[in-house]
């Protein structure tokens, strides 16, 4: 029985290159470097990406705490009253958001009447009549009124500049303290009365207080602080 010579693929590609001269091409190694291989070269360390770094999430800012204004204690209704000093001449200036002016808080922070307090506005400020008894006459504030214009550099007519309580009578406001008074120009240039924005806040605030919807500490600190703040906030 004749033999059968059995090959593999090696000695068949070696035969076929006997017979030809040439010299067979070794096989490709799946272990060589750069072909089909996941190991890196000799020498090189194999380092996975690093994942990528996520940035923080925003953090809200921490709530703003309103500053607390420094408001002064007056020496309340006088009998009778005099003419008070004002601030010396071109000592004191004003602010303006948009139209609507602001007090300098050097010379006008503010005051209120000691006898004004919580436990008693059913007897004062939200009683009828309260606050003409307690108002100082023109005599008194008209004089006052031009110093004080002097003081804050105001050259309009005084037809259209109210000398305004900062804290209004109605709110607690003392009458004649010089820390509670300023000339305030109109904030409407075509005006022709000294009716101002002002007036309508001074109102409203009055109002939620004699309510018991705003306390008269807090309607105080709001409309001494910024009147104009106060009036976005609270409307008038």
């Amino acid at each position: 029985m004749p033999h059968r010579l059995v090959l593999g693929l090696g000695s068949v590609v070696a035969a076929l290159a006997a017979g030809s001269g040439c010299t067979p091409t070794p096989p490709i190694s799946s272990s060589a470097p750069g072909l089909h291989s996941h190991r890196p070269p000799p020498g090189v360390t194999s380092r996975r990406a690093p994942p990528p770094a996520v940035a923080p999430a925003p953090r809200s800012p921490p709530p703003v705490t309103p500053a607390v204004v420094a408001i002064e204690v007056g020496p309340g209704p006088q009998t009778p009253y005099r003419v008070e000093p004002q601030p010396a001449p071109g000592a004191c200036h004003y602010t303006y958001l948009g139209p609507d002016p602001l007090p300098d808080p050097r010379c006008t922070p503010g005051a209120v009447n000691p006898q004004v307090t919580e436990a008693d506005i059913g007897s004062t400020i939200c009683a009828a009549g309260f606050t003409s008894a307690i108002r100082p006459p023109e005599r008194i504030t008209e004089p006052e009124k031009a110093a004080s214009a002097a003081a804050y550099g105001y050259a309009g007519s005084f037809h259209v500049a109210e000398y305004d309580h900062l804290i209004p009578l109605e709110l607690g406001g003392d009458p004649n303290d010089p820390a509670n008074l300023w000339v305030e120009p109109p904030d409407d240039p075509h005006a022709t009365t000294f009716t101002n924005a002002k007036d309508g806040l001074e109102n409203r605030l009055r109002a939620l207080v004699c309510s018991g919807r705003l306390t008269l500490s807090a309607a105080q600190q709001a409309i001494a602080g910024s009147w104009v703040a106060a009036l976005r906030t609270y409307g008038g």
